[in-house]
Formats: structure tokens, sequence, C-alpha cells
């Protein structure tokens, strides 16, 4: 298992500019909480899974098998 970051760097850019603004927060959503801070609970609890291969939420990460 491996987790990298997007090959695409706009988006790579986009979501990093968009952290910044948030403090750390996931910028895709609304809610501010443990749960949507970089790395987002959502994102931790695919790459557990042996079987999930994908990015993230907001495109940053992508967990490949």
């Amino acid at each position: 298992m491996s987790v990298k970051l997007n090959e695409n760097e706009e988006i790579v850019k986009l979501v990093q500019e968009g952290l910044k603004k948030t403090g750390g927060y996931c910028p895709c959503r609304i809610e501010k909480s443990k749960d949507t801070k970089c790395m987002c609970k959502e994102f931790r609890e695919q790459i557990k899974d042996p079987n999930f291969e994908g990015y993230c939420h907001c495109l940053l990460y992508y967990k490949s098998n």
C-alpha cells in the first residue's frame, strides 16, 4: 500500500491553498472538526481497507495497493 499526492500538480496546488485558508481543514467541507482535519477521518478509514484504491474526497491524496 502507498499513499501519494495526486499527480496533477494544479489540483495539489489548489487544495493546498484551500488548506492554508482553512487552517488545515478540508476545503471541500463546511464543517471544521477533528474529522475534517487533513488527512480527514473519511480517508484514514478508506486507507485501512485493503481493497480500497482511489482518491481522498478532495483529490489531494491517492491510495494504491
